[in-house]
């Protein structure tokens, strides 16, 4: 039976990803202010050039009169220049704003603007201010959202803010950097779904002829729960993009899924580079831990990095998941996972050379994919302006995860004319090989043979459901497969593991 060492690690990186947390900020922004401090900051969003709107709603005591409200924008001579300043004061951090501009909303009714009337609520009369503000800028610009009252008693106030732009559905709800999310994840949705419904497919085909390993079926995990995470995002987004709010649960669960996928991949990259079901049976004990290890090691990395994104990211800037301690730990590790692999195939090609057609377009291939994460990160941080990041990272990293799977897919199609073909031994022949009399380190490797995608025997249409079974009736010898066509035939001197098709088919013309 087929050893299951990269299940039982795919088993562990699930495990732990499940770990994985997230926030979500609405574009309906509600709460309440109570605080000795002088300055406060609210929330921000990303407006379009002609059609931002703010919709507000405020309340305060009339005894904590008067408050205002401040709109700074992204240029370097307003939020850079206020927010973290411990050095300046509440009037420095007012004086950068141009009155001009309308960036300063007095809550008084003196302030017509402001739409503020006195109310009774019990004992006591309240400010109450209901108005809006739309906004115009030569681009996409992020504004900031900030409560003042210089030289007073502290603050105090209830808030209701609605953010928009545009009344379009594929806008109104959505930050400028967020425009076209949906649509991106709609369509690799659709074109993740196709190459997940193909690899089903193509291990259809695997089963019938036992070529069906456990890392196709890996692959075919990481492409099917990827699909799933593309569903959750998409249904998320639709849900903001039509009340603003959401269901944040399903934005968590997309990411997360999203993580699964990644880790799963990276695991089945490594054990192949290892030979793991090309060239060899199983991992050796030591080779098992060490994987063992690094995956943990992942996992916890990526763990803290969704709770330090959750956590630690302070709403008043707009940051990058990886422009964080733990972002620049995957990125080692990711290059760590690239090296391990680099060494991993080119001892597999010393010790089966016939491999290169799989192993030569594999490692090329892949080590574009090893290198697109940490580059891609690296330009989020530094190359990408912050009111575009969300939207352009979103695709790269899709378009990424969907390069790595349309390749697989294609060096591992059962098909007569793939010279690419990596698998050779049929899953019923590995239990023979691992109690094979020889025992030790040469029970784990197999016979060399470069795979003829020409002839099976005994090739059957399997039931569908069973794709993800391991074949367990006792399988013959080549002993008892001579024996059936008679004493003449000249039987394998091992007899210990069934040959491959082209060695049977020598065998039949006996």
């Amino acid at each position: 039976m087929e050893v299951r060492v990269g299940e039982r690690l795919l088993c562990l990186a699930v495990l732990f990803s499940v770990l994985c947390v997230d926030s979500v900020l609405g574009k309906y922004v509600r709460g309440v202010v109570n605080t000795k401090e002088d300055w406060v900051f609210l929330t921000r969003f990303c407006f379009l050039t002609e059609f931002g709107r703010l919709d507000f709603r405020f309340r305060y005591p009339k005894s904590r009169c008067c408050q205002n409200i401040l709109l700074y924008f992204d240029d370097s001579s307003q939020w850079p220049a206020v927010y973290k300043r411990p050095e300046k004061n509440c009037y420095q951090k007012e004086a950068v704003l141009r009155p001009e501009n309308n960036q300063v909303i007095n809550l008084t009714t003196r302030y017509t603007w402001s739409g503020c009337v006195v109310e009774g609520d019990g004992n006591e009369e309240v400010l109450s201010c209901v108005g809006g503000r739309s906004f115009r800028s030569v681009r996409e610009r992020w504004w900031y959202i900030a409560l003042s009252k210089c030289g007073g008693d502290g603050l105090q106030l209830e808030y209701e803010m609605k953010l928009t732009n545009g009344q379009s559905f594929w806008t109104q709800h959505f930050s400028a950097d967020e425009f076209g999310i949906l649509e991106t994840d709609i369509t690799f949705l659709i074109i993740f779904s196709m190459v997940f419904l193909l690899s089903c497919y193509f291990a259809y085909n695997l089963k019938g002829r036992q070529l069906l390993h456990t890392t196709y079926k890996m692959f075919m995990t990481a492409a099917g729960v990827e699909v799933l995470s593309l569903l959750f995002h998409c249904v998320y987004w639709g849900l903001y993009a039509r009340d603003g709010v959401g269901n944040g649960s399903l934005k968590i669960l997309g990411k997360l899924l999203f993580s699964v996928s990644f880790l799963v991949f990276l695991l089945m990259l490594i054990l192949l580079g290892k030979g793991f079901t090309v060239t060899r049976a199983r991992i050796s004990h030591s080779g098992s831990v060490k994987l063992s290890i690094y995956m943990t090691v992942y996992t916890i990395t990526y763990v803290i990095l969704f709770i330090y994104e959750a956590e630690f990211f302070d709403p008043g800037e707009v940051l990058y998941a990886y422009d964080s301690p733990a972002g620049y730990g995957l990125m080692g590790l990711q290059l760590v996972a690239y090296v391990w692999f680099c060494y991993a195939v080119l001892v597999s090609l010393k010790h089966y050379p016939e491999k290169q057609p799989f192993y030569v377009p594999f490692f090329t291939t892949y080590t574009l994919w090893f290198f697109a994460v940490p580059v891609m990160a690296l330009i989020a941080n530094f190359g990408i302006p912050r009111w575009a990041r969300e939207k352009i990272v979103n695709g790269i990293q899709l378009g990424i995860h969907l390069y790595a799977h349309i390749v697989f897919l294609v060096i591992t199609r059962p098909s007569a004319a793939n010279k690419n073909f990596p698998y050779h031994v049929r899953t019923s022949q590995i239990g023979i090989l691992l109690s094979s009399p020889k025992g030790g380190e040469g029970a784990e490797s197999f016979p060399h043979h470069a795979y003829g995608n020409s002839s099976f025997l005994g090739d059957s249409q399997p039931n569908f459901t069973e794709l993800f079974s391991i074949q367990s009736e006792p399988v013959k010898t080549v002993e008892e497969t001579v024996a059936r066509k008679g004493p003449d035939v000249q039987r394998n001197s091992e007899q210990k593991i069934i040959t491959t098709a082209a060695d049977l088919t020598r065998i039949n013309q006996h």
